[in-house]
């Protein structure tokens, strides 16, 4: 008797263990909008001008806001940037799980080109994201302001 109920507790321990290790892999990741926002600069090759603002201008979509990216190295710079036209964008951003979806506006004919990321990382110096269908293609930005 002592033993079926050894065995019994042993086998309920082992149910938990496994349904433990069934479950979810890591935590789901929480990031603040608020450490997004702000001036990027991307690091991933040395010398790099490609910087990103993620601003808290609210956009024309509920939920959205304005972001803007330039290359200093093209010798374009954020004050050339006509506003909600090419360098400009609208940014939805998923504080649980770290969804970021780039709506990218063009100033021919009004096209609205879509990019969705995963942020991997974000803190309030360093943001790392990937494009969601190639997890290959990775950004690494350190923040500037």
């Amino acid at each position: 008797m002592k033993r079926l109920k050894y065995l019994t507790i042993v086998m309920v321990g082992v149910l938990l263990a496994g349904c433990n290790m069934i479950g979810p892999k890591d935590e789901e990741l929480v990031f603040q909008l608020s450490d997004l926002q702000g001036l990027w600069l991307e690091t991933q090759v040395k010398d790099m001008q490609h910087y990103v603002r993620f601003t808290d201008e609210q956009a024309d979509e509920p939920g959205y806001f304005y972001g803007r990216e330039w290359d200093e190295a093209d010798d374009v710079f954020e004050e050339d940037l006509t506003p909600y036209g090419n360098g400009w964008f609208k940014y939805l951003f998923e504080t649980h799980g770290g969804g970021l979806t780039e709506i990218h506006l063009m100033d021919n004919g009004g096209a609205e080109i879509p990019k969705v990321y995963v942020v991997s990382k974000l803190t309030e110096t360093d943001l790392e994201y990937y494009e969601k269908d190639r997890k290959q293609v990775k950004f690494y930005f350190e923040k500037v302001l």
